[in-house]
């Protein structure tokens, strides 16, 4: 385990296969004090339509459409989106991707260019400090209608109270630390 604090500390990533379990987990996030600006949501645009298209929206379900920045363009003009991503810590849509990202790792996968360069995705969460071989899970898994959730814990009081609730109570799959 890392004794690593503050933006040293590794990631605590996992994926939620249906919107009641990534709901739970992110309000968990929430409720211990962490913000928008520490969490990462990845899924589908066909999967946040799925969840969230006919229902009233809730506090990440919404997150997608407000103030969302379309990420059409490909190659050199991506990463003069990211700037701004990160200064605003607004959300990417890469509809070539069918891809909604929001949290810090949007201007990641932004500057990598994920809009138009294959294994953008992987690429992106590799750089960010994702293993490799994570990051090839979490990209199967959005592909497969899951969302992937990560946070860097304050503490290892944090990283393990989320790891336990992740797996235990909210069906989190591919839950590293």
């Amino acid at each position: 385990m890392s004794t690593a604090t503050g933006t040293d500390r590794g990631w605590l990533t996992g994926s939620f296969g249906d919107r009641e379990s990534s709901e739970a987990a992110y309000q968990d996030l929430k409720n211990r004090g962490y913000s928008d600006d520490d969490i990462n949501v990845m899924m589908s645009d066909e999967t946040r339509g799925k969840w969230y298209g006919k229902d009233e929206p809730t506090e990440l379900g919404s997150k997608a459409p407000e103030g969302a920045v379309t990420g059409g363009v490909i190659g050199g003009a991506l990463g003069a989106v990211a700037a701004g991503i990160a200064a605003i810590g607004t959300n990417l849509v890469l509809p070539g991707l069918g891809l909604i990202v929001w949290g810090p790792i949007a201007a990641a996968l932004a500057g990598a260019g994920a809009g138009g360069a294959t294994g953008g995705i992987i690429g992106a969460l590799v750089g960010y400090g994702i293993p490799e071989e994570h990051a090839r899970l979490y990209e199967e898994d959005v592909k497969n209608g899951r969302a992937v959730m990560g946070v860097r814990p304050r503490n290892d009081e944090d990283a393990e109270y989320f790891e336990n609730n992740w797996r235990n109570n909210y069906r989190g799959e591919h839950v590293y630390r």
